[in-house]
């Protein structure tokens, strides 16, 4: 996994994400809505030269996606690895209060991206050493551990996601592409809140390690950080 593409860098696990990429010997275009406010990233870019490389992408855009391949090739050439893990949770939901404008940012970011993004860098990906895709999904997708009305437009979309790995687990398997989707566990994010219980750099140290020690026949998989099987 030398040629990298992270999206949702710029903070929590997807910055936690290219760090350890880098780490690794990795080459990074480390993805996110706006480089300007990104100064960790900018920072980390700064102190590893033209091993990473940080993009523009706000997923929730079909031309900025379009026009991404275009960008992964000139950095990158190929692709090993895709990690989607850019994200949005719109918190406090509660039946009565669902507005339509939440349901449809988190499908797009949460469900559509993932899936347009994978399908616009499958020639790079094809291209790739052992090439996979890792879409970072949720838990609380789980249709069957499904108890509580709370953040449903984040569990709706990721239900969704889910769906769209396992289609493309299928599409692509024959191309040698590898595509899975792991819960990252309780992330100590902005979005994880106060009462995570996983540091960033430890999910995703775990989350590399899946990815890498993956076989085919775990191509479509929900499993969590650990390799358990989560049901759908």
């Amino acid at each position: 996994m030398q040629r990298c593409i992270v999206t949702g860098a710029n903070r929590g696990l997807g910055l936690a994400l290219v760090t350890q990429l880098l780490e690794r010997g990795a080459r990074v275009l480390a993805c996110c809505r706006d480089p300007a406010g990104a100064k960790v990233l900018d920072a980390l870019a700064a102190a590893n030269g033209d091993r990473v490389a940080v993009h523009a992408l706000d997923v929730a855009d079909p031309a900025a996606i379009e026009a991404l391949p275009k960008a992964v090739a000139k950095h990158l050439q190929r692709v090993d690895l895709l990690v989607n893990n850019a994200g949005v949770l719109v918190s406090g939901e509660r039946f009565g209060n669902v507005q339509a404008e939440s349901l449809a940012e988190s499908f797009a970011v949460n469900a559509s991206a993932p899936l347009l993004i994978t399908q616009a860098l499958a020639p790079l990906l094809a291209l790739g050493n052992k090439p996979r895709v890792l879409c970072v999904t949720s838990q609380i997708g789980s249709i069957a551990q499904s108890a509580s009305f709370r953040t449903v437009s984040y569990a709706m979309s990721k239900a969704a996601l889910n769906m769209a790995v396992k289609r493309l687990a299928t599409e692509l398997a024959p191309r040698g592409i590898l595509v899975l989707t792991a819960h990252p566990g309780w992330v100590k994010t902005e979005m994880g809140g106060t009462g995570a219980t996983i540091a960033p750099a430890d999910s995703a140290r775990a989350l590399l390690n899946l990815i890498e020690r993956a076989q085919m026949q775990d191509a479509g998989k929900f499993l969590a950080y650990d390799g358990a099987e989560l049901p759908w």
